[in-house]
């Protein structure tokens, strides 16, 4: 079977407390964003971003992979930056597999993205909040499947798309060449969700297979990007809490006296603005999960 679709990769830097994004927006130019994502299936109002990303369009871009890549950059109102870059594909899926393999494995796409974040910034820098020296990232690839024709010309189902090849999706999803074992795969592919007949999505801890029309395509890639920017922002705060509770375990060896109580009643305090905000990403972690639920079974 011939395929079709594109390689997205994303990868995200946590690169400041916040970002001013109207003072971004008139530093780049941009455009006010609407409150995407634009959903094809009927969603709940409120399942919008309330501060949409700016988002800054990368074109030209050849990172020496053999084909030139499209892109973009979205600025994050959290002090999260996302580098977004697009390949197109088409080969049949043992060709998509390997290919897929060696996109992941490729340190050239994470350099690049660097390179091109750390020189956006230097025109962005005025708009952010406290950066950072060090940056956390994370990368996400996500695997978008065009239309495929199925029994008698119809658009291909899911439910002949798991069963033929869901083989080649499991490998896809784990960015691995070599065949999976029968419990790995099934375990990969019980996670696979349908809103119709004819798309899918298999999500997995570092890729994400999506087959559905471009529409329906874009906004499921965005919501997983959304929910990587959040996973960032854990890492963080599981980064800061461990050096404050460091420094607490130091405050007691030093014994108890007043200099002693002094040190923990600040450490204290810090690990409470740290409860407070972990909470509140926390919420919106659970209101990113309702997002994806409501998308698909509401």
């Amino acid at each position: 079977m011939s395929l079709r679709g594109w390689f997205r990769v994303l990868v995200l830097y946590d690169v400041a407390e916040a970002i001013r994004l109207e003072q971004l927006r008139s530093i780049l130019g941009a455009q006010p964003a609407g409150r995407a994502p634009s959903f094809t299936r009927p969603t709940p109002e409120y399942v919008r971003f309330e501060s949409p990303p700016v988002v800054e369009p990368l074109d030209g871009l050849a990172p020496d992979l053999g084909e030139p890549l499209k892109g973009r950059i979205k600025y994050y109102e959290y002090g999260v930056v996302s580098v977004e870059m697009e390949l197109e594909f088409a080969c049949d899926w043992q060709a998509l597999v390997e290919q897929s393999s060696r996109l992941i494995a490729d340190p050239r796409i994470e350099k690049r993205a660097l390179d091109l974040v750390q020189r956006s910034l230097k025109r962005a820098g005025p708009a952010l909040v406290k950066p950072y020296d060090n940056w956390l990232a994370e990368d996400y690839y996500v695997i978008q499947l065009g239309e495929m024709s199925g029994a008698e010309g119809r658009p291909a189902t899911a439910s002949e798309l798991l069963p033929r090849h869901g083989g080649e999706i499991a490998q896809i999803v784990r960015g691995e060449s070599a065949p999976l074992s029968d419990g790995e795969r099934q375990e990969i592919l019980q996670s696979s969700i349908s809103y119709y007949p004819t798309d899918l999505l298999v999500v997995g801890w570092t890729a994400a297979l999506v087959y559905d029309t471009p529409d329906g395509a874009a906004a499921t890639i965005q919501l997983l990007e959304y929910a990587n920017t959040q996973l960032l922002e854990f890492r963080y705060y599981d980064d800061l809490l461990t050096k404050v509770l460091k420094d607490v375990y130091k405050s007691l060896e030093r014994g108890s006296g007043l200099l002693s109580r002094w040190r923990l009643a600040r450490e204290a305090e810090r690990l409470n603005t740290i409860r407070l905000d972990v909470i509140e990403l926390a919420e919106r972690i659970d209101n990113a999960i309702k997002f994806l639920s409501d998308m698909f079974y509401a």
